[in-house]
């Protein structure tokens, strides 16, 4: 499924990112931060030292961003270009994070540009860890970090498992990928949310029926409405579950993944769960049948003749079962994907299952449901009020839901 293209949006647009990059063979991942914060509205100002120019140069990263590439602690732009540059910054991140950068950092030096930085700065720090994963279990790297983060309340993203450079194999110590590190900034730049501190549980995608071993009764969602949301109240600050049914998608960033094949799966995993939840959110496709009687083996044409009859029996309702199980005071969002009648359809659905915010769309609008990186929705209350919001993609949806939810909270957007 191709990603949605990167445009301008919420929380990056407008706002100001120090990208810092030092020497490790992980900047040359940077090359693609900076490119996507940039795509996404950040201004970004890269600087590099003099070490991460051994690996990448200036020239590639001020093709990405438009904007020059800082190198220099004493610079033309005057001795106090780090002040300038902390005092602006609305996040800083350093990616790579090497074991030298992060000895300095946590030892407050200011002997290069993006250490002194640090210092001047009030903004959010996300530290992106890289090295060989020997170097990363040293005692004292795992020291520096935990000093970075629990004294300074520095942001530590990763690294992974994965493979390393050349010749090195594979273990932790590898930074996370690019677009994992523009969701830590996101969420750095979302510490007033609403959502800070909350328990969202979301599920998303669609859910396996099974025929036999090899065929099951189905829809075409993707789980992308869902992943969206997942992601943003992530950003937001919100400790997130999501319950998913198959899907191809990437988990979302610092989302804890419940993987799911069935509605009976779905139901279990949702009813263990809600009862400590803020915000529950509907967003999954959730056959209404099951066959009957799932075979345990494969059916064989040759068996059935020019015809196969499956009987079907109706599947438990994930959101309405576990509605006497929802937190006292708690949130919840329901979909509706209709194909005829949308609203009506949507608003006997929102007082039937409790919602306090239903999210209805037309299955049969191009742009729109399953399969696609946008939608166009409506969103109704229990008080009769509906709000059409133009076409947008999955993500500004997800933006749009959780405003709501912040308002139907009592803490304006979320």
């Amino acid at each position: 499924m191709p990603a949605a293209p990167l445009e301008p949006r919420r929380p990056w647009t407008g706002k100001r990112v120090v990208l810092g990059v030092t020497g490790g063979i992980a900047a040359y991942k940077t090359i693609q931060v900076a490119r996507d914060l940039t795509r996404l509205g950040g201004e970004v100002d890269v600087v590099l030292t003099e070490s991460a120019q051994k690996f990448v140069a200036p020239l590639t990263f001020e093709g990405v961003t438009g904007r020059p590439v800082l190198t220099d602690l004493f610079s033309a732009e005057g001795a106090a270009l780090h002040i300038k540059l902390g005092r602006d910054a609305d996040v800083v991140c350093v990616a790579p994070a090497t074991a030298d950068f992060i000895a300095r950092a946590s030892q407050g030096r200011a002997d290069d540009l993006i250490c002194t930085t640090l210092l001047a700065t009030r903004a959010p720090v996300v530290v992106c860890p890289a090295m060989n994963d020997r170097m990363y279990a040293h005692p004292q790297v795992q020291e520096n970090l935990d000093h970075l983060r629990d004294r300074l309340g520095y942001h530590i993203v990763g690294p992974v498992e994965g493979a390393l450079a050349v010749g090195e194999g594979a273990g932790p110590g590898r930074m996370i990928e690019p677009w994992q590190i523009e969701e830590a900034i996101g969420r750095a730049l979302c510490a007033d949310s609403a959502l800070v501190g909350r328990q969202v549980l979301v599920t998303a995608g669609p859910t396996h029926e099974p025929i036999d071993p090899v065929r099951y009764v189905g829809n075409r969602s993707s789980g992308r409405m869902g992943y969206a949301i997942a992601q943003a109240a992530w950003r937001r600050g919100a400790a997130v579950t999501l319950v998913s049914g198959p899907s191809s998608l990437d988990p979302p960033l610092g989302v804890e993944l419940v993987s799911v094949e069935t509605a009976q799966e779905m139901h279990d995993a949702v009813a263990a769960r809600i009862g400590d939840s803020d915000v529950n959110v509907f967003s999954a496709a959730v056959a209404d049948f099951r066959p009957t009687d799932a075979k345990g083996s494969k059916v064989k044409r040759s068996d059935t003749g020019d015809a196969l009859t499956v009987d079907l029996t109706e599947n438990p309702d994930v959101a309405n079962d576990t509605r006497a199980s929802r937190k006292a005071g708690s949130v919840n969002v329901g979909f509706a994907l209709e194909t005829d009648d949308v609203l009506v359809h949507a608003a006997e659905k929102l007082a039937r299952k409790g919602f306090d915010l239903l999210v209805a769309n037309d299955a049969t609008e191009e742009g729109a449901g399953f399969g696609v990186s946008t939608n166009r929705v409506t969103l109704l209350t229990p008080d009769g009020a509906s709000e059409a919001l133009p076409l947008l993609s999955k993500d500004e949806v997800a933006e749009e839901i959780l405003d709501r939810v912040g308002s139907l909270r009592g803490e304006g957007q979320g």
